[in-house]
């Protein structure tokens, strides 16, 4: 098998992973895009490790042990990640990232930038009576 098949289909896992974390507000589906992506480099790991041992006489096959590295390092994240999610979930009642974005930076629904008028001070009522 030629190396461009594999790396042509981790390209695409690649991409669609990073479609999914560029595009995506939920914050489950972002770390279901992040996981598209470390598959698509566990992919490129093994193609180039069997297309290396080919040219090489001794078979080192340290592109597979990478691969190990990376599915346990990844199982570690999604776990951690998943727990931190649903945490957040129970104690915000969301788990859209941009309302996450906002309550983190102290923004609030009904700010300066919304549509309702803004109160008044006691300056600006004393010069209105006057």
């Amino acid at each position: 098998m030629h190396l461009a098949y594999p790396a042509v289909l981790s390209a695409l896992l690649f991409c669609t992973g990073l479609y999914g974390v560029l595009a995506r507000r939920n914050a489950i589906l972002v770390l279901m895009s992040v996981e598209l992506m470390l598959n698509a480099v566990n992919l490129n790991l093994v193609a180039f490790d069997v297309w290396l041992s080919k040219a090489a006489e001794e078979a080192l096959h340290s592109g597979q042990a990478l691969t190990l590295f990376t599915i346990a390092i990844a199982a570690a994240e999604i776990g951690i990640g998943l727990a931190i999610v649903l945490a957040v979930h129970r104690n915000r009642g969301t788990a859209d990232i941009d309302k996450l974005r906002d309550t983190a930076e102290g923004h609030e629904t009904d700010g300066p930038d919304s549509d309702a008028p803004a109160p008044e001070t006691a300056g600006e009522k004393a010069e209105a009576t006057a």
